[in-house]
């Protein structure tokens, strides 16, 4: 595993100072205050006169990484790098002894150092440290990449995301934001009274969603369990029992391909609000977004690739007038089943046979709507057959009190006056059980125990779901969502490939 010629001289370094007697892996550090603090604090050492540039009374011990390493003489320097920023660090055969000649032959970049000293400010005016102590913490036996670009090295990115956090900029910077954004909607969401609750991430029955599930095995119980594909169910099970105002940050899974917007673990927020309709989710999603926005101190105008979003312009539209005015596809063509199948042929769109009305108009709208719906656009008045868990219309049989939110070309949100009549849900999931029975692997499953529930009086809700991996990337201006996961799924590798930064 560890064949590699430099990967090999790193080890035998770590070896010779154990035989030195001084443990590469130490145990024993301390810190007094971060890079970004030192740099603060001592920040007004620039502007005094060239003789006074440093302060010797002010002793502090730092940490961090070395990122990058000049060895001269009797007198070095080196960069470290903490979770906070980059500090420049002067040490010196002076202050360190015969520790200092072993540091030359032994401290490369990637190690990991405790220093104490103080602050002062070069002859080049960089505020720096000047030590007096220094602890080699920690050894790194491979070395970090000097180049980390192209093609293959993106592969590499995301399989081994240590690396890409040490060696890219910006990308820590990434998920620091993301954990804000959580923040951020948890604070919202607690602030107007509801109450974060937690649902089972192992479901009898698969639920909440239209999406093929994982399945795994209980062995005490020898039966079979899904993982979750949504907490759609549970939450509303809750609202039966009570609740009023809930919400959960969930972790979903759907055994699906992956592309630049799907990966089969994926995280939303799903709320639910009784008393309240999808028109109060519309306004209570707008203040959402303004609050975000607000919180990171980010501007209402956002880039997004080569788009400009303008969160100033919430619009909202009718599903069918969009892709008249949207789509630019003939309003005779859509009001007719026959002609819009063959509309959708003609354009070369693959098409199931025997497809729904509803799902035609769906096909039409994913392949010439939703791209271009840049600014944040509500679309309202969704199919029913293809809004299994929606209320129906009272004033058209035929849609769903329902919208979904795009910003970028992307979905962002999907929410709906809840189905709250017992009856009604139950001859929908009859209905997705043919789906199902038809070859749509995706259909729903018939969940028995929630009609049950739906039986004791669930009061009219309004629920949402929103896509946290995919608000990630809108707000950090990536447009692959393995750039906003940590880990994201990959292919796995072949047993002959090489996931070696450099070779010998």
């Amino acid at each position: 595993m560890f064949e590699n010629t430099y990967i090999q001289q790193r080890i035998q370094k770590a070896n010779h100072l154990r035989e030195l007697g001084l443990n590469p892996y130490r145990n024993d550090s301390r810190v007094d205050i971060s890079n970004q603090e030192f740099l603060e604090k001592f920040a007004y050492l620039k502007q005094l006169e060239s003789d006074e540039k440093q302060n010797e009374t002010s002793k502090v011990w730092i940490k961090g990484r070395v990122k990058f390493l000049r060895l001269m003489g009797k007198a070095s320097f080196m960069k470290i790098e903490d979770s906070s920023a980059l500090l420049q660090v002067y040490f010196s055969q002076n202050e360190l002894g015969d520790l200092f000649k072993i540091l030359k032959k032994n401290l490369e970049v990637g190690d990991i150092v405790n220093v104490y000293g103080f602050p002062f400010v070069t002859k080049t005016g960089e505020l720096s440290i000047h030590a007096l102590e220094l602890k080699l913490l920690t050894k790194a036996i491979i070395p970090l990449p000097e180049k980390f670009h192209g093609l293959s090295d993106i592969e590499l990115r995301y399989r081994q995301r240590y690396i890409d956090l040490i060696v890219n900029e910006g990308v820590k910077e990434t998920f620091i934001i993301r954990s804000q954004i959580i923040s951020s909607l948890r604070k919202f969401f607690e602030s107007r009274g509801f109450l974060e609750v937690e649902t089972p991430m192992l479901h009898p029955i698969p639920g909440g969603a239209n999406a093929r599930p994982f399945v795994t095995h209980h062995n005490a119980l020898n039966i079979e369990r899904y993982l979750r594909i949504a907490p759609e169910l549970y939450l509303k099970r809750l609202i039966v029992g009570g609740f009023e105002a809930i919400f959960e940050i969930n972790r979903n899974f759907r055994n699906e391909g992956i592309d630049h917007s799907h990966n089969p673990e994926f995280s939303m927020i799903e709320f639910y609000w009784a008393y309240h309709d999808y028109k109060d989710l519309i306004a209570l999603t707008k203040e959402l977004f303004h609050y975000i926005l607000e919180s990171l101190k980010l501007p209402k105008i956002l880039p997004f690739g080569d788009m400009q979003i303008d969160f100033h312009a919430f619009s909202t539209l009718n599903y069918k007038e969009s892709l008249c005015t949207i789509g630019g596809i003939d309003p005779v063509i859509v009001q007719n089943k026959e002609k819009l199948e063959k509309f959708l042929l003609q354009n070369h769109i693959k098409i199931a046979p025997h497809l729904s009305y509803a799902k035609l108009l769906n096909a039409a709208f994913d392949n010439f709507v939703e791209s271009k719906l840049i600014n944040p656009t509500f679309i309202t008045d969704y199919p029913l057959d293809i809004s299994p868990l929606a209320r129906r219309s009272d004033t058209d049989s035929t849609i769903a009190d329902r919208f979904e939110l795009f910003i970028g070309g992307r979905e962002i949100a999907n929410g709906f006056s809840e189905l709250n009549d017992p009856l009604d849900q139950l001859e929908r999931f009859k209905a997705q059980v043919i789906e199902k029975e038809r070859g749509d692997a995706e259909a729903q499953y018939m969940d028995e125990d929630f009609i049950w529930a739906l039986g004791h009086g669930m009061p009219p809700t309004a629920g949402q779901g929103i896509g946290i991996d995919r608000l990630v990337m809108l707000l950090t201006n990536n447009k692959s969502i393995k750039d906003v996961i940590l880990f994201p799924a990959m292919k796995p590798i072949a047993e002959n490939d090489n996931l070696t930064h450099e070779k010998e």
